[in-house]
């Protein structure tokens, strides 16, 4: 039992211990639920929410080439077409961070503190990790949200939103959008 305690105890003293996490996704690439609940600046909407993996401003050129906005209005109504209706897309950015208590490094300078030196690890006493994400917004012409669930269009909806999302992931040159079919 003694060395299960000291086990324990070193354990606890060497590692790093999560103050916050950002959210994982379980078995899909995407969520759709509240953006408020994702984040508190977020508007009170239904939203399909994805991690972005590439770099700050990415999004933006490719809905600004994909949609052929030249720079205008491009984060919202964006207009676009589901079964002959047009429907408009607003999107956000957002992020959310990993954060991690240091324990070893705050005991080690209390120590040298208590001793009278002077502190080491201050600056290292919690590291921070940031996810962007991408929030998407879709309503019908009646400004009403497409991904409730009473909706007629949301099937199709996230649908359109799954294949949106792939189509960013993977294009790596935004120009070759405009030698595609538009959908």
């Amino acid at each position: 039992m003694k060395k299960l305690t000291i086990l324990l105890l070193v354990i606890t003293a060497t590692s790093c211990i999560p103050v916050k996490t950002a959210p994982k996704f379980k078995n899909k690439p995407y969520k759709i639920m509240l953006a408020k609940k994702f984040q508190k600046k977020m508007p009170k909407e239904v939203s399909f929410i994805f991690k972005d993996s590439k770099n700050a401003g990415e999004f933006y050129q490719y809905i600004n080439k994909k949609y052929k906005l030249n720079d205008q209005n491009v984060g919202s109504n964006v207009p676009f077409q589901i079964d002959d209706e047009t429907v408009y897309l607003t999107y956000y950015e957002a992020e959310r961070t990993d954060e991690k208590v240091n324990l070893p490094l705050v005991a080690i300078d209390a120590k040298r503190e208590s001793n009278g030196n002077s502190r080491l690890f201050e600056d290292n006493y919690s590291t921070r990790t940031g996810h962007w994400y991408i929030i998407l917004t879709v309503y019908d012409e009646s400004i009403k949200n497409c991904l409730k669930d009473k909706h007629p269009l949301k099937e199709k909806t996230i649908q359109y939103l799954k294949a949106l999302q792939q189509e960013y992931l993977t294009t790596q040159n935004y120009e070759a959008l405009l030698f595609t079919k538009k959908s």
